[in-house]
């Protein structure tokens, strides 16, 4: 069992900056593909950014690329997001999950979850 522990949310205006980080404990991290998705009011879940074990491969969903950038420390279990230029539409519950395939994060195949941590965007 793995779990996650999202922080860093919160409110920001337009165009400003935040970073997510997502803390993994329990059985080994090792060999997990990490990534975010989130949930705005009234909407479905939707795949943000994933990467892989080692770090050598992410993806992004395409509203997002060039502004949000996923990382990972393996020697302290922890994926982060750093959100640039943010816009009103980033706003969502942002999930950070895990799982065994890195392919398989973009269609939603991920083992664990977290329980999300807000980002609000003002205009």
């Amino acid at each position: 069992q793995v779990q996650l522990v999202e922080s860093g949310g919160g409110l920001v205006q337009a165009g400003g900056s935040l970073r997510l980080s997502c803390a993994a404990s329990g059985r080994t991290f090792s060999g997990y593909a990490m990534g975010w998705f989130r949930q705005a009011p009234g909407k479905e879940r939707e795949f943000v950014a994933a990467i892989s074990w080692l770090g050598r491969s992410t993806t992004y969903e395409d509203s997002v690329k060039g502004r949000l950038t996923i990382s990972r420390d393996n020697a302290k279990n922890t994926v982060y997001l750093q959100m640039n230029s943010l816009k009103p539409e980033d706003t969502a519950v942002y999930y950070c999950v895990a799982g065994a395939a890195y392919d398989g994060l973009k269609r939603a195949e991920y083992t664990y979850w977290g329980q999300g941590t807000q980002v609000t965007v003002s205009s």
